[in-house]
């Protein structure tokens, strides 16, 4: 996932949860004594009621999704947070802040790099081999776990599929992601905040499409469809359509205003599948009621819970496929441990019990999202993934840099997954110089491929559930390729619950390991990463209903008795 995988690591914490979107605020704005909040109304409260009692508590409001009730709201009034919560149409308000910045390198995501700083060993090892097609394609392990080389012979995907990619916002100019890159469906839908993204590259503090400041999204978005075009690496799926939706902001955190915006513009155009590595900022855990926290931050996750379940059901009900990560806390999502970790922003994080029948991680346990968790290239669960029989509904490559102790390969970047990256975000991260040549050192981690013309693609390896999730998303858009169908004027489409059905039946089943109780002492983690899978071989905790598998999902034909 994206962002700081534990708070308790973050050096300076970020924004409020419920960011404003489409309304930056430029570094160079006056002070006001106006502050933004996001309101989200009960169920079945008409839109002008809920726009009356905002009023009524001294907002104004700014911009509405009447679909899910939620309102972008501007007051300055010190009481209008506990006024609108009080109003009973409305759940809770929550106020935009800001107080920091995420660190420099992902603990779990560049643990290849967290690594080389600490010292830690680490070793360059061999290339993992996968299909060669493209030139970089050797070191797609990855595409042939899920049999995506041979799935591309019978099925690379559809132009008139498309797949967003909800997250940091996708490079378009990399000559992998160009040639598939949808500028027409294309929305920023988070604005730079100063506080947290440092100051903004455009007045406007709204970043142009086809950019991405924090690589995220290029990485997943490469994985998802990069052209098979016989430079740099392929996507699982290479011919499809690929729509940035950026929801989340340059440092990697997400928050509830943005995302539900990309979600409703995903079901407004018609996208086919939308891929979201990420939670919602600032609970790793929404609860409704949950005793250690205060009735305000109840409120606020009342309303985060509420926005976001309209939202997915939403998109869903026109015709969008959701695909998601697990996350990587190591936790049984069914049975989760105390959330040490939130609220990640504006105050400090503490002890919270969760109570798994009334908290939620959102995305990924929201309605009708289809959670994926992480495998390194043996197979194993990788240690960092979440897993449960509650919410692993399939398994993908999401790599893991700790795999293959006892051979040359273990703490290796080959084991992690190979993806496009912003050549400006290499250059902050210090592996690429100004001249736009890999840093010394960086040669088995950053790639750098170029044309006769001078334009050139740069990629790197990652590994997380953010990595897993659009392999996933991958193969779901081959399935509504190969078995979609024209709806109405110039539409074309499959209904979500095929391809989920579908997704789940070609999945290749994986029966637990034994002991079903895994450790991983030999690869340098301690008790609180142990794992249990529960389950039998059609259906598990690790590998829900299997690996994914692009070829069988191409190949064989729909369920007649499959109903959407």
């Amino acid at each position: 996932m994206s962002k700081r995988s534990t708070a308790g690591a973050v050096a300076s914490a970020a924004v409020l949860a419920l960011t404003a979107a489409g309304l930056g605020v430029p570094a160079s704005a006056a002070p006001s004594t106006s502050r933004t909040f996001t309101v989200v109304a009960e169920d079945g409260v008409a839109a002008e009621t809920a726009v009356a009692a905002i009023r009524a508590a001294g907002g104004t409001v700014v911009s509405r999704a009447d679909e899910v009730g939620m309102y972008q709201v501007s007051s300055d009034r010190a009481d209008f947070a506990a006024k609108a919560t009080a109003a009973p149409t409305l759940i809770g308000a929550a106020e935009q802040k800001a107080i920091g910045r995420k660190p420099k390198l992902d603990r779990v995501e560049q643990e290849h790099l967290t690594a080389a700083i600490s010292g830690a060993a680490a070793r360059k090892g061999v290339a993992r081999k996968g299909a060669k097609l493209d030139p970089l394609d050797d070191r797609l392990w990855g595409l042939e776990m899920i049999r995506a080389d041979k799935a591309r012979a019978i099925e690379p995907g559809d132009r008139r599929v498309t797949v967003g990619v909800l997250d940091t916002g996708v490079d378009a100019s990399n000559p992998d992601i160009a040639p598939n890159f949808d500028w027409a469906l294309s929305r920023n839908f988070a604005p730079d905040l100063v506080d947290v993204d440092g100051p903004c590259e455009v007045p406007s503090c709204l970043d142009p499409v086809g950019t991405d400041d924090g690589g995220h999204g290029t990485h997943v978005a490469g994985t998802i469809g990069a052209a098979a075009n016989g430079f740099g690496l392929s996507g699982v799926a290479p011919n499809v359509s690929l729509v940035e939706l950026k929801g989340g902001q340059d440092s990697g955190y997400f928050f509830l205003e943005p995302v539900v915006n990309a979600l409703l513009h995903a079901g407004r155009s018609g996208i086919d599948v939308v891929n979201m590595s990420f939670y919602v900022d600032p609970w790793l855990f929404n609860c409704t009621a949950n005793p250690a926290d205060s009735p305000e931050a109840q409120a606020e996750q009342r309303a985060i819970i509420k926005a976001m379940k309209r939202a997915l059901t939403f998109a869903h009900n026109k015709g969008v496929t959701l695909v998601a990560a697990l996350g990587n806390e190591n936790d049984d999502l069914g049975s989760p441990r105390t959330d040490v970790t939130s609220p990640d922003y504006g105050a400090d994080p503490y002890p919270r019990p969760i109570d798994n029948e009334s908290c939620w991680n959102l995305p990924t346990e929201g309605p009708n999202v289809i959670g994926v968790s992480s495998l390194g290239p043996s197979g194993k669960k990788s240690d960092f993934s979440n897993y449960g029989t509650e919410q692993t509904s399939v398994a993908a490559p999401g790599g893991w840099y700790r795999d293959g102790f006892g051979t040359d390969t273990f703490r290796t970047d080959a084991n992690m997954i190979l993806s496009s990256y912003p050549k400006h975000v290499l250059q902050e991260e210090g592996s690429v110089d100004a001249d736009g040549n890999i840093v010394a050192g960086f040669e088995e981690s950053v790639f750098k491929q170029c044309k006769a013309n001078g334009e050139c693609g740069y990629y790197t390896y990652l590994q997380g559930t953010s990595m897993a999730s659009p392999h996933a998303a991958g193969v779901a858009a081959l399935i509504v390729s190969r078995y979609g169908k024209a709806q109405g004027r110039a539409a074309f489409g499959m209904s979500p619950k095929l391809v989920e059905q579908h997704l789940y039946r070609t999945a290749a089943e994986h029966a637990c390991p034994e002991p079903r109780l895994q450790q991983y002492r030999d690869e340098g983690r301690d008790e609180t990463y142990d794992a249990y899978c529960a389950g039998g071989i059609n259906f598990n905790g690790f590998y829900g209903y299997g690996i994914i598998d692009a070829y069988a999902a191409v190949k064989t034909p729909l369920d007649p008795n499959a109903r959407p």
